[in-house]
């Protein structure tokens, strides 16, 4: 498929972002991608099979002809932004925009330029408060910005901020975490036996101490037994919390001390549904990954719509800590850094394939861009 050129001779274009791919990217992978963040993304409709640009007349050996070459498709993200292209871009074009030389294609984006304060000092991994040094773009030029900083890291493609010309091109190994969304809920001993098929030193995430019932002495007898006017017996931190606020009645003590005592009793009798666990495995220099095993808020726009979405969705989530977390957020880390990221990837996609085959589902990255399981 032949694309039309860049409109290099609109003076508007270096005041747009623009999102340059390397050769083999198909439209249909960007229009996935966008319709993992946006959730009304659709090609406009073009009124036609095969729309048509006019270019101006070209001479040739029989007279005058006009050339016709395919117009751009426009991919909406939103009322307020869209998505042109894929544009062809030639050696000239690629040098004069500062892209990477690798650069065989560009999408034009249109989106409301909206700006707000200046960044905060601190880490950059995606390089956006290097191109945004007067004022860090908010509300819908954030969302599109940080999406295509995804998009390109996602492709091995770069991001031209418009205005400035800034050039980002994120790493691709820079974002490791990943995420099994499924409707499946394991047990976390069950979990655990899961992730030591792949790492047999993972160990449950449990709290350092276990509530057991409330204090000696806090219970409904002595609460409710002792008689008027006689200090509450057993000395407990709820009768010293009740008299250092003011509680100073007797009977006021007591009412409020058999209500705590029945809580508890009810707590006892019918423990609290557990909603989320985790499992470490410790790598020694290359940091500790994290399975944290939830109920998310929030479910990625391509998967709102599937089926068993609707019964409800259990995020299993793996993150990866190094051993200098500051090293997370830098847009050049060390060599020690990247070399522990590469080493803790093999393992961070091993755990996932191994989650994924235990309860099915789905496969995102950071980004919430889906991924299959053969391509970790």
């Amino acid at each position: 498929m032949t694309h039309p050129p860049l409109p290099t001779s609109d003076p508007a274009l270096r005041g747009r972002h623009l999102l340059a791919l390397p050769p083999g990217i198909e439209p249909d992978e960007v229009e996935t991608l966008a319709a993992s963040r946006f959730a009304a993304a659709r090609w406009e409709a073009t009124g036609g099979d095969a729309p048509a640009r006019t270019r101006r007349p070209m001479t040739a050996a029989f007279g005058i002809r006009v050339a016709q070459v395919p117009a751009a498709p426009v991919l909406r993200l939103s009322r307020h932004s869209t998505v042109s292209g894929p544009y062809a871009v030639t050696r000239d074009d690629v040098v004069a925009l500062g892209l990477p030389v690798a650069t065989t294609q560009v999408y034009d984006v249109r989106t409301l330029t909206e700006r707000g304060d200046k960044p905060f000092p601190g880490g950059d991994r995606d390089g956006i408060k290097r191109a945004f040094p007067d004022g860090m773009p908010v509300r819908e030029e954030e969302r599109v910005v940080q999406w295509l900083v995804d998009v390109a890291r996602r492709l091995g493609g770069s991001v031209r901020i418009g205005g400035r010309g800034t050039v980002l091109t994120p790493d691709v190994e820079s974002a490791i975490d990943l995420t099994v969304f499924t409707d499946g809920w394991v047990e976390p001993a069950d979990a655990l036996a899961v992730v030591q098929r792949v790492a047999p030193h993972a160990r449950l995430s449990v709290p350092r101490a276990v509530w057991d019932g409330p204090l000696s002495g806090a219970g409904r007898e002595a609460a409710t037994n002792a008689p008027s006017g006689v200090a509450e017996p057993g000395g407990s931190g709820l009768r010293a919390a009740l008299e250092r606020h003011g509680v100073e009645d007797p009977e006021q003590r007591r009412r409020l001390l058999a209500e705590a005592a029945a809580f508890d009793e009810m707590m006892l009798a019918a423990p609290v549904e557990v909603h989320s666990f985790g499992v470490l495995v410790g790598l020694g220099v290359d940091g500790v990954i994290a399975l944290e095993v939830e109920e998310p808020h929030d479910v990625p726009p391509l998967l709102q719509s599937v089926a068993w979405a609707q019964r409800g969705v259990v995020a299993y989530r793996l993150h990866w800590e190094p051993v200098v977390v500051d090293e997370l957020e830098a847009e050049r880390p060390t060599l020690e850094h990247r070399v522990a990221r590469r080493r803790a990837a093999g393992t961070m996609h091993s755990i996932a394939r191994a989650v994924h085959a235990a309860v099915g589902g789905e496969i995102a990255d950071e980004s919430d861009f889906l991924v299959a399981p053969e391509d970790l």
